[in-house]
C-alpha cells in the first residue's frame, strides 16, 4: 500500500481506519495499474492520469467516490456533484458489498469521463471510454 494512503487510513477512528483499509485494499488488489496517491488531501486512484475512485472521512461516514459513477447506471450509487461523480457512505466495515465494490472498480476501468484535461477543456468532460 502506498505509504501516505497509509498514513491517511491510520489517522483515523477504529471503524473509519477499517473502512479505509478494506477500501484500498479492494482497490489496489482491482487496479493493480493504477496509480495511487493523497490528492486534494484524500486517496486516490488514477488510470492513466485520469482520477477514477478515491475515499475521503466526512463529518458522518468514510465516502467512496466515482469520478465517473454517474454512468455505471448503479442504484446503490448516489450522484455527487454537477458532473459525472457518484459515491456510497459507509459509517460500518460490515457496510461493504465486495461483489458491489469490485463491479463499480470494474466499471471505473471501463466508463471514464476525462477529468484529467477539464480545467483546459474549461469545464467540458469528455467521455474517454
Amino acid at each position: 500500500m502506498n505509504s501516505e494512503i497509509k498514513a491517511y487510513n491510520d489517522s483515523k477512528s477504529p471503524e473509519d481506519k477499517k473502512i479505509c483499509d478494506i477500501l484500498s485494499t479492494e482497490i489496489n488488489q482491482f487496479l493493480q495499474e493504477a496509480e495511487s496517491k493523497i490528492w486534494h488531501s484524500h486517496p486516490v486512484w488514477f488510470l492513466d492520469g485520469n482520477p477514477v475512485v478515491g475515499y475521503s472521512k466526512q463529518k458522518n461516514a468514510v465516502k467512496l467516490l466515482f469520478w465517473s459513477g454517474q454512468s455505471f447506471e448503479e442504484n446503490d450509487l448516489k450522484n455527487e456533484g454537477s458532473f459525472k461523480a457518484a459515491e456510497k457512505s459507509y459509517t460500518n466495515s460490515d457496510q461493504i458489498n465486495i461483489e458491489d465494490l469490485k463491479r463499480w472498480l470494474e466499471k471505473a476501468r471501463q466508463i471514464q469521463w476525462d477529468y484529467k484535461n477539464i480545467v483546459k477543456r474549461k469545464g467540458i468532460l469528455i467521455r474517454l471510454k
